[in-house]
């Protein structure tokens, strides 16, 4: 957000991201909690970073599948009455995870920075009712990791590194056991690994690499009271109807770049058959759907909607945002 209260346009010296602008969180958990903080943001980032001007380009926007409906009320005050947009159009990120491979219908596992869920999507329409979510995520793991690391090498004074040096030793080291009471009770199954942090400095790792991500899987280990994510994208399943129930099992797409983890894709096929089967559905066999660019599958996903020919009459434009109000976004995207 900008440290200085003065217009931005397009090209003028100092509307560069860097240099002159206050770090901002506006989005905790996949929900908005600071919209001044956001509109500086998507200002910063629309006129300083792609050097365009706002009110010439329609903009789709990905939100949270577990958002409130009342924020997409405030996204179309935002971006019609600050940025001016001409048009606009909101989608579930789960529905553009599901676009991004070519379908409509399926079950959305998402793992990302913020949030993670387990979203059936039907025919291009989010189940609401049978929607899950996880505030154990990515930035969660970080700040594990962090814990992990000092906790190993409390010589090395590593509560000091910079979150980005954290988040990128985390993403180049971690992986995901498929077996995680025995590698745990066996420290000759330790996958050890020596990495350099620069400067000369080596941190040598053991069990702190699987036990990283495994939070996501059993949250209980940071004091979260939720199941895993296999349980949840299972009781998603369990609450849609059974008529539609192995249709959408046979297209579980993950997104998101926590589940970029080695192992991920095989722990969580696992987990979600030894659910099926505990749970008397020995004849679901959910397939997943786990492509190498699932880190940014929303943005795909948005990007491969927003160019169909049939999509340009879903626009929301100016017009019909001065005549109704945001509350038509309810009509309009639900």
């Amino acid at each position: 957000m900008p440290s200085w209260d003065r217009p931005v346009l397009p090209g003028v010296p100092g509307c560069e991201l860097a240099g002159g602008v206050a770090r901002a969180h506006p989005i905790k958990h996949g929900v908005v909690v600071d919209w001044d903080a956001l509109e500086g943001l998507w200002e910063r980032l629309m006129v300083g970073g792609l050097q365009i001007h706002p009110e010439q380009w329609p903009v789709l926007v990905s939100d949270s599948p577990s958002a409130p409906p009342e924020g997409r009320e405030k996204v179309a005050e935002l971006l019609f009455e600050a940025l001016t947009v001409p048009a606009c159009h909101m989608a579930s990120t789960a529905l553009l995870a599901l676009c991004s491979v070519g379908a409509f219908s399926g079950l959305a596992v998402e793992a990302g920075a913020g949030v993670c869920h387990a979203t059936p999507i039907y025919a291009g329409h989010s189940w609401h009712k049978a929607t899950f979510r996880l505030n154990v995520a990515g930035s969660t793991l970080s700040r594990y990791f962090r814990d992990l690391l000092v906790a190993s090498c409390p010589d090395l004074q590593l509560h000091a590194l910079p979150r980005k040096t954290v988040t990128q030793l985390k993403k180049r080291c971690c992986y995901v056991s498929l077996d995680f009471q025995g590698d745990i009770c066996d420290p000759a199954r330790h996958q050890r690994a020596c990495f350099c942090l620069g400067k000369g400095c080596y941190v040598r790792l053991g069990s702190e690499r699987f036990r990283c991500p495994e939070p996501i899987f059993q949250p209980s280990l940071l004091g979260h009271p939720e199941p895993g994510l296999p349980t949840l994208a299972f009781q998603a399943l369990q609450k849609i109807p059974t008529t539609l129930r192995t249709r959408l099992a046979n297209t579980v797409v993950l997104a998101g770049g926590s589940t970029l983890f080695p192992g991920f894709v095989e722990r969580m096929n696992l987990e979600l058959q030894a659910q099926c089967r505990r749970h008397g559905y020995p004849a679901l066999q959910p397939c997943l759907v786990a492509h190498p660019g699932r880190g940014t599958a929303v943005w795909t996903g948005g990007s491969m909607m927003a160019s169909l020919h049939s999509f340009q009459r879903r626009w929301m434009t100016r017009a019909m945002y001065q005549e109704y109000g945001p509350f038509l976004v309810r009509e309009v995207f639900d």
